[in-house]
């Protein structure tokens, strides 16, 4: 839903404009009682430097008080540009490049936070800007982001070991914050996705314990919030399959913790009413 005229740092606006107009068909109550698009999260490329600015207070703008941040683009890479295709286009160590943190650097002052989506073995970079930027904001996507394919197939418990390293370095930030999920992406080259027939939650739930648990150790509850990451995650499995895997993972988890992950850390940090 981008814009197709107007200046390209603009084109985005039109994915806000999109978002926030079913929010207001779903606020209209004529659908039932489901607050679609509540809080919304755009895309602005922060390599604008300081002119992402004026992008980001038009999605301020467009979002008719339901803006709450972004997803930088550009962020995931790696240097074989066979592992993840064409579709991505990262750029190298972006997080770390100054021309983006210009960019970074309005996110707070407007009330913004960021929701971090890179790879595993980027993580280091995303510590460096999180400890920068100590009053912004930042949601890790997807426990941030393991990742089997290519040269890094075959070593999930060396890879697993180094994640967690950088897991705890991140909890040790009071600014970031957790998603649990995205595991179902074949990128994540679990067994779960690449099952003979449908895995169940069962299945599931043998796969993403080990991450799921050491994020909400790491982090509590309190920071950390269930995500369902569809439709890509149903490369591996459904909607309520997916669910019901994160209820067998928390089941022994009290009642408050339960509220926490499952609806209370994302109203507080995603600021929904």
């Amino acid at each position: 839903m981008y814009r197709t005229r107007g200046p390209a740092a603009l084109q985005s606006v039109g994915e806000v404009e999109f978002a926030n107009g079913m929010a207001a068909m779903a606020a209209s109550g004529a659908f039932g009682d489901i607050g679609v698009c509540a809080g919304i999260v755009g895309s602005v490329d922060l390599r604008l430097g300081d002119a992402a600015k004026d992008v980001l207070l038009a999605h301020i703008q467009a979002g008719g008080g339901r803006y709450r941040g972004i997803r930088a683009k550009g962020v995931v890479y790696d240097e074989d540009p066979e592992i993840l295709g064409p579709n991505f286009g990262g750029t190298p160590h972006l997080m770390l490049d100054a021309k983006f943190r210009e960019g970074f650097r309005h996110l707070e002052p407007l009330g913004l936070s960021y929701d971090a989506w890179q790879l595993e073995y980027q993580l280091g970079e995303l510590i460096d800007l999180a400890r920068a930027f100590p009053d912004t904001q930042i949601i890790v996507n997807h426990v941030g982001g393991p990742f089997g394919l290519g040269r890094y197939s075959g070593r999930t418990e060396q890879r697993f070991a180094h994640w967690r390293e950088n897991i705890s370095a991140l909890a040790r930030c009071p600014n970031v914050a957790m998603k649990l999920g995205g595991l179902g992406m074949p990128t994540c080259a679990l067994p779960s996705s690449f099952a003979p027939g449908p895995p169940s939650s069962i299945d599931l739930a043998r796969d993403w314990r080990p991450y799921i648990e050491t994020c909400i150790e790491a982090f509590g509850a309190d920071r950390c919030m269930f995500e369902s990451n569809f439709p890509v995650d149903a490369a591996t499995a459904s909607y309520p399959v997916i669910w019901n895997a994160f209820k067998r993972i928390v089941g022994s988890a009290s009642r408050t913790e339960k509220a926490a992950l499952f609806s209370e850390t994302a109203r507080r940090i995603y600021r929904i009413d």
